[in-house]
């Protein structure tokens, strides 16, 4: 099988072909701190999606190369990609299947405490919020099984945006605030192994188990 080249990867890249160009890339994650805690690529580097837009130009000028973004299961990393795009980031990637995907063949993972991830609680507040009032509905009044109506038009919104509030709202909570992201030390860090593409790859170490987030 032909190598992959790293001029040539495509806008979605599946995990093994980031696996072989990985020390030629910068990888960033876009998960909460506290899920980037619990598990990430080794060599990556953690900058939350909602900081993207504050600190992409000062990310732009300190990487100055090829970025494969990686969350969960894809849908922030698409998210990330537009934010960046509009910011003037030349050469975006998205990992196809996320972290998910590159678990699933088998690749390298550096772990820490086990935490659920933000795609896992939504899928649990949106459950038991719909089932509860599904039952609410038939047992004690049935006005209340409308709430399950809005729960499932909220996750179909969700899936036509490509964004979700929930996501968002959960984010926010001490559970998942438990880490901060120094995003100054991961531009610092960027800027300091940045090369020009004509010299050699280069990479955050990957022996660092939270290449940027920082307990509180």
């Amino acid at each position: 099988m032909t190598p992959v080249q790293i001029s040539h990867l495509r806008p979605l890249i599946d995990p093994t072909d980031l696996a072989a160009v990985q020390a030629g890339v910068t990888i960033l994650d876009v998960r909460s701190p506290a899920e980037f805690d619990s598990s990430h690529i080794p060599g990556s580097y953690n900058v939350p999606l909602d900081l993207l837009p504050e600190h992409g130009p000062n990310l732009a000028s300190a990487i100055g190369g090829p970025v494969v973004l990686v969350c969960r299961l894809g849908m922030r990393a698409r998210q990330a990609e537009q934010a960046l795009s509009a910011l003037g980031f030349p050469r975006l990637h998205v990992l196809e299947g996320g972290l998910a995907a590159w678990e699933g063949a088998s690749l390298p993972v550096n772990r820490g405490q086990s935490r659920w991830d933000i795609e896992r609680q939504v899928r649990g507040v949106a459950g038991s919020i719909a089932l509860a009032g599904a039952l609410a509905g038939l047992f004690a009044w049935r006005p209340l099984g409308g709430v399950a109506a809005a729960i499932g038009g909220g996750l179909f919104i969700s899936a036509l945006t490509n964004s979700c509030t929930m996501a968002r709202f959960l984010a926010k909570l001490p559970y998942n605030q438990s880490m901060t992201c120094d995003v100054s030390s991961v531009i610092a860090d960027l800027g300091s192994r940045h090369v020009p593409e004509s010299g050699s790859a280069r990479r955050s170490p990957s022996s660092l188990p939270h290449s940027g987030a920082a307990s509180q």
